[in-house]
């Protein structure tokens, strides 16, 4: 199985630490978040990763190097001197990603098994992607993603409406045709594809039950830090 982290934002809500440094690579409970993350890919059965990366995206190289200090093999592709956007990264790498791959962010920390998006999409070659989900009900972000038995029925970033309860958890299996059919080149969000899937109806939903963790902003990275301290 392969995983791809973008990991290519400016991260300007973590600045100034993040004028210096990639946001993967803040430290959390006393280690970079890489770390945690590559550890967390490699427990839920993973041998492949790919890092997209941009912003000072050669520090993270230096740390992670080849993967093999976390039981991987880690390879990498660069969005070069424009930002590409999430979805604009994941074309760039287009010539190494897998037939179906995991896409998951290099700023989020999710307490589930990683693999399972990856083996849902593989059961069910109707779809497109099948993304993971969570019944957040505005609690930890604004939700944004409808859901109807096991199908995503829309996805919008920023969504307030009422009976939008669920939200994108922040893991998606995708099929590389997905990412081939996106222009080359251009600064795309990977949330306009998982509108456009599902609208077209080929986005599964898998629910996790456990609440997602991220390090986009200092409440976050703080409260990260004391869960991982506590385990």
């Amino acid at each position: 199985m392969q995983a791809v982290i973008l990991a290519g934002g400016l991260a300007t809500r973590m600045q100034p630490r993040t004028l210096t440094l990639p946001k993967a690579m803040l430290e959390v409970a006393g280690r970079p978040f890489a770390a945690w993350l590559l550890e967390a890919l490699a427990r839920s059965g993973y041998a492949r990763v790919l890092f997209c990366i941009g912003h000072l995206g050669e520090q993270l190289r230096a740390y992670v190097g080849d993967g093999r200090a976390f039981g991987l093999s880690v390879d990498y592709s660069e969005d070069g001197p424009k930002l590409l956007g999430t979805a604009g990264a994941l074309r760039r790498a287009l010539g190494k990603l897998e037939p179906t791959f995991l896409v998951t962010y290099g700023d989020s920390y999710l307490p589930f098994d990683y693999s399972a998006p990856l083996r849902d999409l593989g059961a069910h070659p109707d779809a497109l992607g099948t993304m993971s989900v969570f019944e957040n009900r505005g609690q930890w972000d604004a939700s944004n993603t409808r859901v109807e038995g096991d199908r995503v029925v829309s996805y919008e970033k920023g969504a307030t409406a009422p009976d939008v309860t669920f939200i994108d958890y922040g893991a998606i299996a995708l099929r590389r045709e997905v990412v081939a059919s996106l222009p080359e080149g251009e600064a795309l969000g990977l949330d306009a594809v998982q509108t456009d899937l599902a609208r077209r109806g080929r986005l599964r939903a898998l629910v996790a039950h456990e609440r997602f963790f991220e390090i986009g902003s200092e409440a976050g990275l703080a409260e990260l830090s004391r869960r991982l301290e506590a385990q």
